[in-house]
């Protein structure tokens, strides 16, 4: 069904198709036609973070900010579904333009700047869904929080979406907040999972549940840098990174009149990249850390790249906006195939 109806939507501005296939996904449930969207995928049972999930293959960050399409979402086969990104003060974000696709790479740059309607109302609309999936909450901090008090943003957010998450993901790796990728720096990075961390396991005791934390980088790091975050990880013994978060380099799309487009890079140009960080994490984080690999996978065996690279969940999202629901079994099923093979 996406096959026909993409040339229509890509006719759209981007940001414009983003919104009326979301509105259409929900009318499509709502209608009992979710059927006509897309085939469920077949169970694949993973187990990661204390969680059980249906299967490997969730979707991103970034498509669903308010948590308002859970349902119609939930209801194409996801593993797990992450909202977000939230912050605690509703904002408008960046100046329109700031989705664009371009077609030939199979890529979009983003500078949507973490627009979003604030935390309470992501926690009304987690509230009033009927998805009992895995949910994960993304939480990030306002443009106007300077980065010495960003960490009282993050525990803002995380108190009042834990009881409703189940589990949460800390970004500090999106390029389209000014300065936020600075919270990435070892010492600064130390001191602030710490707090959260501290944070918790209170409200885990408060709660009688401990929600799993993980933590989303970039992937425009330096070897050294590397190490730093995953001596951070191991210290802190946060529960899970995401690798990775989209990137400023450009330089694969140069060609595009696009491409030279301020913002974050996602797509394919970013899989082989984002599964080489995928694979040095796991080589410094051992066994110790769960990964969730995100970057690029456009194609299932894309997906099979991230697992062994040693990620135990994958993400997508672009690849979505170019191959439509039916990636998500296609990613499954490849995933199966590797592992009962």
């Amino acid at each position: 069904m996406y096959d026909w109806i993409r040339p229509l939507l890509f006719k759209l501005d981007a940001e414009t198709a983003h919104g009326l296939t979301l509105y259409g996904l929900d009318v499509a449930h709502r209608s009992n036609f979710a059927h006509l969207v897309a085939a469920p995928p077949p169970d694949h049972p993973t187990e990661a973070f204390g969680l059980h999930f249906p299967n490997p293959v969730g979707l991103a960050a970034g498509l669903d900010k308010n948590a308002e399409h859970l349902d119609a979402l939930g209801a194409l086969g996801f593993g797990f579904i992450e909202v977000g990104t939230v912050t605690p003060r509703p904002q408008i974000g960046n100046d329109r333009p700031r989705l664009f696709r371009l077609p030939q790479h199979q890529a979009i740059i983003n500078r949507m700047g973490f627009n979003n309607a604030g935390v309470d109302a992501l926690v009304r609309n987690v509230q009033s869904a009927s998805y009992r999936g895995v949910l994960g909450i993304n939480i990030g901090k306002n443009k106007d929080t300077p980065n010495e008090k960003a960490v009282d943003d993050y525990l803002f957010c995380l108190e009042r979406v834990y009881e409703h998450a189940s589990y949460i993901t800390v970004n500090i790796s999106s390029p389209n907040t000014k300065g936020l990728r600075d919270l990435q720096e070892e010492a600064t990075l130390r001191r602030f999972i710490e707090t959260l961390r501290e944070a918790q396991e209170r409200l885990g005791s408060q709660h009688g549940a401990r929600k799993p934390m993980l933590l989303k980088i970039a992937p425009d790091l330096n070897e050294a840098e590397l190490d730093s975050i995953a001596d951070v990880l191991l210290a802190t013994q946060i529960d899970g990174v995401i690798c990775t978060n989209t990137t400023i380099d450009h330089s694969s799309v140069a060609d595009d009149p696009l491409g030279n487009e301020t913002g974050g890079l996602s797509g394919k140009p970013l899989l082989a990249h984002s599964t080489e960080v995928v694979r040095g994490m796991r080589r410094r984080l051992g066994d110790r850390i769960g990964i969730v690999g995100v970057g690029g996978i456009v194609e299932g065996h894309h997906a099979v790249e991230k697992i062994e690279a040693g990620a135990v969940l994958t993400q997508i999202y672009s690849g979505l906006i170019y191959r439509g629901p039916a990636l998500i079994a296609e990613c499954v099923n490849e995933i199966r195939r590797r592992e009962t093979t």
